[in-house]
């Protein structure tokens, strides 16, 4: 496994759908002078031009991941990450009910510096790709058992507009970018 670059400080966006977790993602990066390593599936979901099987959220999961390492090579002191193996690994239990037996071991390998877990306090904005308007709250609860199965301390963002940046702003505070 390479070796991170240690003095870029990571922070993940994850989340249910429709929380915001791009837009964060685009404002806390240009609020840091930095860039965000986007989400994989939207870009390669709107050009699969098919139904996603499980194998493509399993690619889906290993791209984002290398598009980590390859944004953080370039990002400015810190990196924001729109989504992590924990939302792929939902998505995948929620979908196909089933999660490859080494999930849990990338999880852990991945280390974040600060982890930022969307609230589902924002309406519902539909897209084509998004599926499941109505298990928003089900979905954040996975989120949760996931954070303390491995044992990641996050911060709940919430809030409407620039109160909810000011809220992921504060709880950078303390990470010295």
């Amino acid at each position: 496994m390479e070796k991170r670059n240690s003095k870029i400080i990571k922070v993940a966006v994850i989340g249910p759908e429709s929380t915001g977790k791009s837009e964060m993602c685009r404002q806390l990066a240009k609020e840091y002078n930095t860039i965000f390593v986007p989400e994989f599936a939207r870009n390669y979901l709107t050009n699969l031009g098919k139904p996603y099987t499980y194998e493509d959220v399993i690619y889906i999961g290993e791209q984002q991941m290398l598009l980590e390492k390859e944004y953080e090579k370039r990002a400015n002191k810190i990196l924001f990450c729109d989504t992590n193996l924990i939302t792929i690994k939902i998505w995948l239990q929620v979908v196909f009910n089933k999660v490859p037996f080494y999930m849990d071991v990338l999880i852990n390998k991945n280390k974040y510096d600060k982890t930022f877990l969307m609230d589902i306090d924002l309406p519902w904005e539909n897209d084509p790709l998004r599926e499941h308007p109505n298990r928003r709250k089900e979905i954040l609860n996975l989120h949760l058992i996931e954070l303390e199965s491995h044992k990641t301390k996050f911060n709940l963002i919430n809030g409407v507009g620039t109160e909810r940046l000011q809220n992921a702003k504060n709880n950078l505070v303390n990470l010295n970018p």
